[in-house]
């Protein structure tokens, strides 16, 4: 019989609903999205399912069989289809075609391993949010199992943790196919043992508690395969290394794991790779013996952009502030590749004027009523400021200004935050004032109610909104420069395009070298193919996605 292929692209064919982009900024997701990274910082330990998952199996993956690998990396890949599709194609094909710095074309085999290094879902995971954000596209890409067909490992984000793991161990850890990605791991993490003596090992260091006693049991006994001249790559959750120049201690967990499992055998870690960060940024290291550390960053699988303007051009690490007594002696790193570039991103951080209101209408219509109702407060206050009306719009103003930055500030402890968010409530006031100087004097404003409060909606709130969507556009340009909101106002800009993943290859001389793909647009022109082969993509676009390398290849 033959396989099902979708005749079009309605869900009742596709098996799935394609998602639209996250609104980031949309009033009812910035609260939800707060309250649960409130929650997983107060009570995330008590509800960490690492200690549970000791009762499965302990299995390491074998990857040796042949004299070279193709191994295959992608991140943050679980928000809207375009993007998320984009990538699952690219990362689907036999073999990928992308264009070097030359303009010359390489021809890059797909991996036989996917790792895919955490937020396979957002904004929070659920069975249903699992099936329309990542294993739907990732089917549809490849939708039939082969002896050709990757397998498939998974480790899980913080946004895969906004349910307790739950929804995750079901899709990745039972050991199911999602089309033709066939999935292997027992837990959130894992060990791959890789050809010439080179190891994958994925390490769950979620909610910045700590490594918990079952995982470390686990990386202990694979570690007892490792001899002097090993080479791992370790996958981490966050780029704590960046982190890390802000929050000292973020990077503990990780130098701990170097220091007690991996460095006591002799191995060598060359390389870092994480997700978490929305874009592709290299650090390089001397390291004392002149073969020094890569730390990479590549979370382009889907998520909106996150520029890299902001990042340091020098670290060290771990940093020599922490204060960890038995800390590794800090090696410095130099940012030596980033996509899309630091310039490009402060270009882009400015279309936030067209992009914040276009891609976040209800945090556009938030504004509207707030500034709204300010200036029936202010109208009907008869010159007293200290009216009743306007105290509660006031204070509503500035405890919205203060909350759109408190995450950051409870998490850090960084009185900029504090400030700058303090500082940002002036100018919003401020509208208020003139707002409602400019509507009383307008004959709109004159006419008997119900009329004057119907066109003050109708008017005035639209066209205040839209103007308090600039000075919100203009706080964040500004704070971004004080490393303050930045995630904030990429999320707000909602760019789709500017992906990447890493397409990495072991030698029969067991080199490794790094591919860094960099997708410049996404596909948005998607149509069903159900008449291509089985194993052919159900969906395609006749909009060309043109990859090509975001640095030279990295040999290691």
């Amino acid at each position: 019989m033959r396989e099902h292929r979708p005749r079009d692209m309605s869900p009742i064919e596709l098996g799935f609903t394609p998602q639209r982009a996250v609104p980031w900024l949309n009033p009812g997701l910035l609260v939800a999205t707060g309250i649960r990274t409130v929650l997983s910082d107060l009570f995330g330990a008590y509800l960490d399912k690492r200690e549970m998952q000791a009762v499965l199996g302990s299995d390491r993956f074998d990857h040796t069989g042949a004299t070279e690998l193709w191994l295959d990396y992608t991140a943050d890949v679980g928000d809207g289809f375009d993007a998320t599709y984009s990538i699952a194609s690219l990362l689907a094909r036999p073999v990928l075609e992308v264009g070097d710095a030359d303009g010359a074309a390489l021809e890059l085999p797909r991996g036989e391993v996917l790792v895919l290094g955490g937020d396979q879902v957002y904004p929070t995971a659920s069975g249903t949010a699992y099936g329309n954000r990542w294993k739907g596209p990732y089917r549809a890409a490849l939708p039939v199992r082969t002896s050709r067909t990757p397998t498939l490992y998974a480790l899980p984000g913080n946004h895969d943790w906004y349910d307790g793991l739950t929804a995750f161990l079901r899709l990745f850890a039972q050991g199911d196919c999602a089309g033709g990605w066939q999935t292997r791991q027992q837990r959130s993490y894992f060990a791959l043992a890789l050809p010439h003596r080179w190891w994958l090992y994925a390490v769950d260091t979620q909610l910045d508690v700590y490594i918990d006693k079952p995982q470390l049991r686990y990386f202990q006994a694979a570690a007892a395969d490792l001899r002097p001249g090993d080479r791992v790559i370790l996958c981490l959750s966050r780029p704590t290394w960046v982190i890390s120049q802000q929050d000292p201690q973020a990077y503990d967990s990780a130098d701990y794991f170097l220091r007690t499992v991996v460095e006591p055998t002799g191995a060598r870690v060359p390389i870092m790779l994480t997700g978490d960060a929305h874009h592709y940024a290299r650090y390089a290291g001397d390291g004392p013996d002149g073969r020094g550390r890569q730390l990479v960053t590549c979370g382009g699988g889907g998520a909106y952009l996150v520029g890299t303007a902001h990042l340091p051009d020098r670290i060290a690490v771990p940093p020599p502030t922490t204060l960890t007594r038995r800390a590794s002696e800090p090696q410095h790193y130099e940012l030596v590749g980033t996509y899309p570039t630091p310039a490009h991103s402060r270009r882009l951080g400015w279309s936030v004027f067209t992009r914040l209101p276009w891609r976040n209408p209800g945090f556009l219509v938030l504004l509207g009523l707030m500034q709204t109702l300010l200036m029936f407060a202010m109208r009907t206050a008869h010159g007293r400021l200290l009216n009743g009306p306007i105290v509660i719009a006031v204070t509503a103003v500035v405890a919205g200004t203060v909350l759109f930055a408190v995450v950051q500030a409870l998490q850090r402890g960084r009185l900029r935050h504090w400030v700058a968010a303090l500082l940002h409530a002036v100018p919003h006031v401020a509208l208020g004032v003139v707002g409602t100087a400019v509507w009383s004097s307008l004959p709109l404003a004159q006419l008997p109610n119900p009329w004057s409060i119907l066109l003050a909606f109708a008017v005035y709130g639209p066209v205040v909104a839209l103007l308090d969507c600039w000075i919100v556009g203009i706080y964040l340009v500004t704070a971004s420069r004080f490393q303050v909101n930045v995630n904030e106002l990429y999320a707000g800009l909602g760019i789709e395009d500017h992906k990447s993943f890493l397409r990495m290859h072991i030698d029969a001389d067991g080199s490794l070298t790094i591919y860094p793909v960099a997708v410049d647009r996404v596909g948005r022109r998607w149509r069903a193919d159900p008449g291509a082969p089985p194993e052919a993509p159900w969906v395609v676009t006749d909009e060309p996605i043109h990859p090509r390398l975001a640095e030279a290849p990295i040999i290691v």
